[in-house]
């Protein structure tokens, strides 16, 4: 960041400064993943003084971040859930930066329709099918049945013949049978870093069906790497138990880390990357912060899940 970067202030940007608070990571990854997101952030809001400040191990350090401020800013915690950071060490932080700056907390990423949104890509990006696999015999039926009569009108009636011996009802109950039997193996773990505050909980909760939702149904069970339950491996038998054995871990890291390796080997099947700098991810940031601004934004935003005045 530069120098005329660091002197900006509300007076002469687009607003209060946007500080992005990270956990810090030991893993070298993590600095650059939240690097690339905050360059989407600036380039959507380039009036915008954006910084970054990390509650652990990353520098810059968030006090530090506040230390260079003057003015107003918004603080925008890039973690997942209201657990003890969220409550206690950025507000911690805050209190001890000084009257220099007049500072406020908005609401942490999750839940929130856009992280589904962004799971659901890393999935894909995983290997995760396109859509359920009994969502695509149905859709696609009507195409086939009308590429048939297309094909039978300019055939001879021996390969008419041939085209409904191998269009019959016994090969189509087969193979709607086959793409039902699929679906119902899928399933996805979202593996979490996990809290002993039940608030964070109850939001992993409430992502894993959002993400369930946008998936059309798959069961999606919310898991831990720490500090709650049930584990990832529990989670695994659990699913196996019930017939579920494509099973897919859905990182519910904002960047990688431990935690996220963690999860990530014990993946069965595939395993999606962190958030990072998904789109999804920089347009939720700015969401935060300008519903800090102004808290009632997301009940007159139509494009807003509908629990996001509970959020």
């Amino acid at each position: 960041m530069t120098d005329q970067c660091r002197r900006r202030t509300d007076t002469d940007s687009g607003g209060p400064a946007l500080v992005a608070v990270a956990h810090g990571s030991r893993d070298p990854g993590a600095l650059r993943t939240v690097d690339a997101l905050l360059d989407r952030v600036r380039a959507l809001r380039p009036d915008l003084d954006v910084r970054l400040g990390n509650i652990e191990m990353d520098r810059p350090a968030l006090s530090d971040t506040l230390t260079q401020l003057r003015g107003e800013a918004v603080l925008v915690p890039l973690l997942l859930g209201r657990g003890h950071h969220v409550k206690h060490d950025i507000p911690h932080v805050l209190a001890t930066a000084g009257g220099h700056l007049r500072a406020r907390v908005a609401a942490p990423l999750g839940p929130h329709p856009l992280l589904a949104e962004a799971l659901h890509a890393r999935l894909i990006e995983a290997g995760w099918p396109g859509e359920p696999a009994g969502a695509r015999a149905t859709e696609t039926a009507p195409a086939t049945d009308a590429v048939r009569a297309a094909d039978t009108a300019l055939s001879t009636d021996a390969v008419r013949a041939a085209d409904t011996a191998l269009s019959t009802d016994t090969e189509r109950a087969a193979d709607t049978a086959h793409s039902t039997e699929t679906a119902r193996s899928l399933a996805v773990v979202l593996a979490a870093a996990g809290s002993r505050d039940p608030a964070a909980a109850a939001g992993t909760r409430r992502t894993a069906r959002l993400l369930s939702a946008r998936l059309g149904g798959v069961p999606v069970v919310p898991a831990y790497a720490s500090a709650a339950s049930p584990t990832v491996p529990d989670a695994l038998r659990a699913l196996a138990a019930r017939g579920r054995h494509r099973v897919a871990i859905a990182a519910y890291f904002t960047a990688p880390g431990r935690f996220a390796a963690q999860c990530a080997a014990q993946a069965p099947w595939v395993a999606a990357a962190p958030l990072g700098a998904h789109p999804a991810m920089a347009e939720l940031v700015l969401r935060r912060y300008a519903q800090e601004l102004t808290p009632h934004a997301a009940l007159r935003d139509p494009r807003a899940d509908s629990v996001l005045a509970r959020v």
